[in-house]
């Protein structure tokens, strides 16, 4: 089968290997029907690394998938052949301290596809997950929401972990997908209004049609200006979606006296800081996200009643053996991408 693998900075390369094949009872092999390009994959492409996480080449990346089962081992039930599935990336052990406490998103054991050191991904033709990682996609639910539920999650999680946005003033700093999702997340639970800011036009263009009350280009226009001028009493909660120093004092910046800082992007750096002034007198709760836990399902159920639409999401289109090209486009940000999809 054919394999897209990073071979070193900036460079794939088209292999060929063997199809896997099942090996424990609840695995399933699934032929791949379309991957979204992640930030993530970007890090490792441009990179090679995310912190400690360094690729030793060659090495496949790749983790927002959608699939059709082509075979299940005897002890399957969830799926059966045929079945269009989404992925659910992490593996965790299941038996560890993190996961007997509902925490399998931080297991001491855990593999994710396309991480370093854990697993590769399914940037390939083929690919064999555990049961627990498949989710069938039902109703009018296509592999683009089945590869979507991925980021997706992560917003529906973030908004989770926030406390709840019903009736307040949201704040999205970094609209890139996981910012996107974390808005369409926050819409269906009945945010009222939001602020958002990206370095990218046609990005803020895309929150204009969902709905946003206010977009600014810190690039060009003082943000937390116009957004204090705007709201003027502060935001209750923003959440950091791009990884920058930047926006994560802007963030304090507008939050009211008791509002909350989600911190969603993975920054380049070591170190955050922060302004001890600023977040003590405003008594400011500041909450780190890691990937989600359990919230595929969710997301993909608020697809499927219509809670959420990922029409605005999806900008560009690649097949596989144009990967290259689609992780050129998203690494340098070029013509209005928002997310590029990979058809198998």
């Amino acid at each position: 089968m054919k394999v897209m693998m990073l071979t070193a900075i900036r460079q794939m390369e088209m292999k060929d290997i063997p199809e896997p094949v099942l090996i424990k009872p609840n695995d399933v092999k699934i032929r791949m029907s379309v991957l979204g390009i992640c930030g993530s994959d970007i890090h490792y492409y441009t990179k090679g690394q995310i912190g400690s996480q360094k690729v030793k080449y060659p090495f496949t990346v790749g983790h927002e998938g959608a699939g059709v089962v082509v075979e299940v081992g005897q002890a399957v039930k969830r799926v059966k052949p045929g079945d269009t599935i989404a992925i659910e990336p992490a593996m965790p052990c299941w038996e560890c301290d993190q996961c007997l406490a509902g925490r399998h998103h931080t297991c001491r054991k855990l593999r994710f596809l396309g991480c370093p050191g854990q697993a590769e991904g399914c940037l390939l033709e083929y690919i064999v997950m555990p049961e627990e990682s498949c989710f069938p996609l039902s109703g009018k639910l296509t592999p683009d929401n089945g590869s979507i539920s991925e980021p997706l999650a992560i917003g529906v999680y973030a908004v989770k972990k926030s406390g709840g946005v019903k009736d307040m003033k949201i704040g999205i700093f970094g609209y890139g997908p996981i910012g996107m999702s974390v808005m369409l997340a926050a819409k269906a639970e009945g945010a009222d209004s939001f602020y958002i800011t990206d370095k990218i036009d046609p990005r803020l263009s895309i929150a204009e049609k969902e709905g946003a009350s206010f977009t600014g280009n810190p690039l060009k226009e003082d943000v937390v200006e116009k957004i204090v001028q705007k709201a003027h009493l502060g935001l209750d909660v923003v959440f950091e979606c791009c990884g920058q120093q930047e926006a994560f004092d802007q963030a304090i910046d507008v939050l009211k006296p008791g509002g909350r800082l989600i911190v969603v992007g993975i920054p380049e750096f070591d170190r955050w800081s922060m302004s001890v002034e600023t977040t003590r007198r405003r008594e400011i709760s500041l909450q780190f996200i890691r990937r989600q836990v359990d919230c595929v399902e969710p997301a993909l159920e608020m697809m499927k009643n219509g809670l959420i639409s990922i029409n605005n999401m999806i900008t560009h289109r690649f097949p596989f053996g144009r990967t290259k090209e689609a992780f050129d486009l998203v690494a340098d940000y070029k013509d209005g991408v928002m997310k590029a999809m990979i058809d198998f």
